[in-house]
Protein backbone atom coordinates (compact mmCIF):
# COMPACT_ATOMS: atom_id res chain seq x y z
CA UNK A 1 0.00 0.00 0.00
CA UNK A 2 1.72 3.71 -0.79
CA UNK A 3 1.77 5.96 2.19
CA UNK A 4 0.58 8.87 3.20
CA UNK A 5 3.39 11.73 1.96
CA UNK A 6 2.27 15.02 1.64
CA UNK A 7 5.64 16.23 0.79
CA UNK A 8 5.46 14.43 -2.24
CA UNK A 9 4.18 16.06 -5.74
CA UNK A 10 3.40 14.85 -9.40
CA UNK A 11 2.12 18.54 -11.51
CA UNK A 12 3.21 21.88 -12.02
CA UNK A 13 2.17 24.01 -8.82
CA UNK A 14 1.07 26.72 -11.83
CA UNK A 15 -2.85 26.93 -11.05
CA UNK A 16 -2.89 28.96 -14.08
CA UNK A 17 -2.35 25.69 -16.53
CA UNK A 18 -5.14 24.24 -17.91
CA UNK A 19 -5.97 20.76 -16.57
CA UNK A 20 -4.36 18.92 -19.56
CA UNK A 21 -1.18 19.64 -17.53
CA UNK A 22 -2.52 17.37 -14.48
CA UNK A 23 -2.92 14.22 -15.84
CA UNK A 24 -2.03 11.37 -13.56
CA UNK A 25 -0.77 8.17 -15.48
CA UNK A 26 -0.39 4.27 -14.45
CA UNK A 27 -1.05 0.94 -15.39
CA UNK A 28 -2.42 -1.29 -12.86
CA UNK A 29 -1.00 -4.55 -11.92
CA UNK A 30 -4.40 -5.54 -10.02
CA UNK A 31 -7.95 -3.50 -10.32
CA UNK A 32 -10.54 -5.66 -9.88
CA UNK A 33 -9.59 -5.37 -5.34
CA UNK A 34 -12.74 -3.99 -3.78
CA UNK A 35 -11.41 -1.01 -1.39
CA UNK A 36 -11.12 -2.38 2.34
CA UNK A 37 -12.08 1.36 4.46
CA UNK A 38 -10.18 -0.11 7.08
CA UNK A 39 -6.78 -0.20 5.53
CA UNK A 40 -7.60 3.44 3.76
CA UNK A 41 -4.58 6.11 4.68
CA UNK A 42 -5.84 8.90 6.85
CA UNK A 43 -6.22 12.43 5.19
CA UNK A 44 -7.35 15.69 6.32
CA UNK A 45 -10.73 17.05 6.85
CA UNK A 46 -10.82 19.00 3.95
CA UNK A 47 -9.34 16.42 1.96
CA UNK A 48 -12.15 13.78 3.15
CA UNK A 49 -14.56 16.23 3.11
CA UNK A 50 -13.60 16.74 -0.99
CA UNK A 51 -13.82 12.58 -0.89
CA UNK A 52 -16.92 12.73 0.09
CA UNK A 53 -18.13 15.33 -2.22
CA UNK A 54 -16.90 12.97 -4.91
CA UNK A 55 -18.56 9.94 -3.98
CA UNK A 56 -22.18 11.42 -3.51
CA UNK A 57 -21.76 13.20 -7.24
CA UNK A 58 -20.85 9.00 -7.96
CA UNK A 59 -23.86 8.26 -6.13
CA UNK A 60 -26.46 10.27 -8.02
CA UNK A 61 -26.43 13.29 -5.87
CA UNK A 62 -25.33 16.40 -7.65
CA UNK A 63 -25.53 19.78 -6.17
CA UNK A 64 -23.89 22.82 -7.76
CA UNK A 65 -21.45 23.45 -4.06
CA UNK A 66 -20.17 19.34 -5.19
CA UNK A 67 -19.57 20.79 -9.06
CA UNK A 68 -17.81 23.29 -7.40
CA UNK A 69 -15.12 20.82 -6.40
CA UNK A 70 -13.98 21.40 -10.17
CA UNK A 71 -12.22 24.34 -11.14
CA UNK A 72 -13.54 25.49 -14.38
CA UNK A 73 -10.73 24.41 -16.48
CA UNK A 74 -10.68 20.93 -15.44
CA UNK A 75 -10.86 17.66 -16.70
CA UNK A 76 -12.82 14.32 -16.34
CA UNK A 77 -11.41 11.05 -18.22
CA UNK A 78 -13.30 7.81 -17.61
CA UNK A 79 -14.01 4.52 -19.75
CA UNK A 80 -17.13 6.79 -21.51
CA UNK A 81 -16.25 10.04 -20.75
CA UNK A 82 -13.96 12.91 -21.59
CA UNK A 83 -14.83 16.30 -20.52
CA UNK A 84 -12.62 18.88 -20.90
CA UNK A 85 -14.64 21.55 -18.21
CA UNK A 86 -16.70 22.40 -15.62
CA UNK A 87 -19.58 23.20 -18.04
CA UNK A 88 -19.34 19.69 -19.58
CA UNK A 89 -18.33 17.94 -16.18
CA UNK A 90 -21.92 19.24 -15.00
CA UNK A 91 -24.34 18.01 -17.31
CA UNK A 92 -22.68 14.65 -16.74
CA UNK A 93 -23.24 14.59 -13.21
CA UNK A 94 -26.55 16.11 -13.86
CA UNK A 95 -27.29 13.57 -16.44
CA UNK A 96 -26.67 10.41 -14.08
CA UNK A 97 -30.15 10.66 -12.19
CA UNK A 98 -31.65 10.33 -15.58
CA UNK A 99 -29.58 7.49 -16.91
CA UNK A 100 -29.71 5.31 -13.26
CA UNK A 101 -32.22 4.48 -11.31
CA UNK A 102 -29.62 4.35 -8.26
CA UNK A 103 -25.88 4.19 -8.01
CA UNK A 104 -25.05 3.10 -4.39
CA UNK A 105 -21.23 3.06 -2.92
CA UNK A 106 -19.95 0.64 -1.32
CA UNK A 107 -16.83 1.33 0.21
CA UNK A 108 -13.52 3.50 -0.89
CA UNK A 109 -9.79 3.01 0.88
CA UNK A 110 -7.21 5.83 0.15
CA UNK A 111 -4.22 4.20 -1.19
CA UNK A 112 -2.00 7.45 -2.19
CA UNK A 113 -2.20 10.79 -0.04
CA UNK A 114 0.07 13.01 -1.78
CA UNK A 115 0.63 16.88 -1.79
CA UNK A 116 -1.24 17.31 -5.10
CA UNK A 117 -2.36 13.54 -5.65
CA UNK A 118 -5.32 11.42 -4.22
CA UNK A 119 -5.62 7.86 -4.91
CA UNK A 120 -8.46 5.98 -4.22
CA UNK A 121 -10.09 2.36 -4.25
CA UNK A 122 -14.03 2.82 -5.09
CA UNK A 123 -16.74 0.36 -5.52
CA UNK A 124 -20.39 1.61 -6.79
CA UNK A 125 -22.89 -0.29 -8.44
CA UNK A 126 -25.08 1.19 -11.14
CA UNK A 127 -28.94 0.13 -11.39
CA UNK A 128 -30.64 1.36 -14.92
CA UNK A 129 -33.62 2.72 -15.40
CA UNK A 130 -36.44 0.27 -16.72
CA UNK A 131 -36.31 -0.87 -19.01
CA UNK A 132 -32.99 -2.54 -18.80
CA UNK A 133 -33.29 -4.08 -15.84
CA UNK A 134 -29.68 -4.86 -15.13
CA UNK A 135 -27.29 -3.71 -11.96
CA UNK A 136 -23.36 -3.10 -12.30
CA UNK A 137 -21.03 -2.94 -9.72
CA UNK A 138 -17.37 -1.85 -10.48
CA UNK A 139 -14.32 -1.83 -9.06
CA UNK A 140 -12.02 1.24 -10.19
CA UNK A 141 -9.22 3.62 -9.16
CA UNK A 142 -9.76 7.12 -8.77
CA UNK A 143 -7.46 10.04 -8.99
CA UNK A 144 -7.86 13.53 -8.26
CA UNK A 145 -4.80 15.50 -9.22
CA UNK A 146 -5.56 19.08 -6.90
CA UNK A 147 -5.91 22.74 -7.79
CA UNK A 148 -2.61 23.99 -6.70
CA UNK A 149 -4.66 27.22 -5.74
CA UNK A 150 -6.50 25.52 -3.11
CA UNK A 151 -4.74 22.28 -1.98
CA UNK A 152 -4.01 23.91 1.46
CA UNK A 153 -7.62 25.43 2.14
CA UNK A 154 -10.64 24.11 3.00
CA UNK A 155 -12.29 23.58 0.05
CA UNK A 156 -9.91 21.63 -2.42
CA UNK A 157 -10.46 21.71 -5.72
CA UNK A 158 -9.64 19.16 -8.38
CA UNK A 159 -8.05 20.03 -11.81
CA UNK A 160 -7.78 15.92 -13.39
CA UNK A 161 -10.32 13.40 -12.18
CA UNK A 162 -9.47 10.02 -13.78
CA UNK A 163 -11.54 7.14 -13.31
CA UNK A 164 -9.79 3.84 -14.12
CA UNK A 165 -11.63 0.26 -14.23
CA UNK A 166 -8.71 -1.49 -16.19
CA UNK A 167 -5.66 -2.40 -16.14
CA UNK A 168 -4.37 -0.04 -18.89
CA UNK A 169 -4.48 3.71 -18.69
CA UNK A 170 -6.26 5.70 -21.41
CA UNK A 171 -4.42 6.21 -24.78
CA UNK A 172 -6.88 9.47 -25.93
CA UNK A 173 -6.71 8.08 -29.53
CA UNK A 174 -8.44 5.85 -31.79
CA UNK A 175 -12.55 5.89 -32.32
CA UNK A 176 -13.07 4.68 -29.11
CA UNK A 177 -11.34 8.06 -27.48
CA UNK A 178 -13.89 10.01 -30.11
CA UNK A 179 -16.97 8.82 -28.69
CA UNK A 180 -15.77 9.77 -25.32
CA UNK A 181 -15.25 13.38 -26.50
CA UNK A 182 -17.73 13.64 -28.50
CA UNK A 183 -20.42 12.14 -25.65
CA UNK A 184 -18.95 14.67 -23.40
CA UNK A 185 -18.96 17.93 -26.01
CA UNK A 186 -22.73 16.95 -27.07
CA UNK A 187 -24.48 16.44 -23.60
CA UNK A 188 -25.10 19.61 -22.70
CA UNK A 189 -26.52 20.69 -25.91
CA UNK A 190 -29.31 18.32 -24.94
CA UNK A 191 -29.55 18.97 -21.37
CA UNK A 192 -32.13 21.15 -20.10
CA UNK A 193 -31.24 21.89 -16.26
CA UNK A 194 -31.16 25.50 -14.32
CA UNK A 195 -27.74 23.63 -12.39
CA UNK A 196 -25.87 22.75 -15.43
CA UNK A 197 -26.67 26.00 -16.96
CA UNK A 198 -24.57 28.19 -13.72
CA UNK A 199 -21.46 26.55 -15.01
CA UNK A 200 -21.84 27.60 -18.96
CA UNK A 201 -19.55 30.59 -18.86
CA UNK A 202 -17.18 27.71 -17.69
CA UNK A 203 -17.10 26.62 -21.61
CA UNK A 204 -15.00 29.44 -21.79
CA UNK A 205 -12.21 28.15 -19.57
CA UNK A 206 -8.75 27.88 -20.74
CA UNK A 207 -7.76 24.84 -22.81
CA UNK A 208 -5.00 22.69 -24.36
CA UNK A 209 -5.11 19.94 -27.39
CA UNK A 210 -5.90 16.56 -25.71
CA UNK A 211 -2.78 14.68 -24.71
CA UNK A 212 -2.49 11.87 -26.77
CA UNK A 213 -0.47 8.76 -25.31
CA UNK A 214 1.05 6.37 -27.54
CA UNK A 215 -0.41 3.05 -25.57
CA UNK A 216 -2.32 2.58 -21.88
CA UNK A 217 0.64 1.13 -20.31
CA UNK A 218 4.25 1.96 -20.30
CA UNK A 219 5.34 2.35 -23.62
CA UNK A 220 2.65 4.82 -23.56
CA UNK A 221 4.23 7.05 -20.28
CA UNK A 222 2.13 4.85 -17.70
CA UNK A 223 4.51 3.20 -15.23
CA UNK A 224 3.13 -0.24 -14.05
CA UNK A 225 1.84 0.75 -9.74
CA UNK A 226 0.51 -1.70 -7.61
CA UNK A 227 -1.74 0.56 -5.55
Amino acid sequence: MAATNTDVTHFPTDASLPGENFEPRQSLTEVEIPPDPSKSLPVSPARKALIEDIIALYSCEPTVERVKRYTPDCVYDDQFVYANDRYKMAAQWFALPKLFKDSSNHGWQVVRNDRDLIQFRNEQSWTFLPPIPKTAKINALVSLSLDPATIDSDFIRVKYHKDQANDKDYSHKDLGFSFKKWQADNVPKVMSNENVEVFKEDKKAAKEAVKVHGAGDESGGAPRTAV
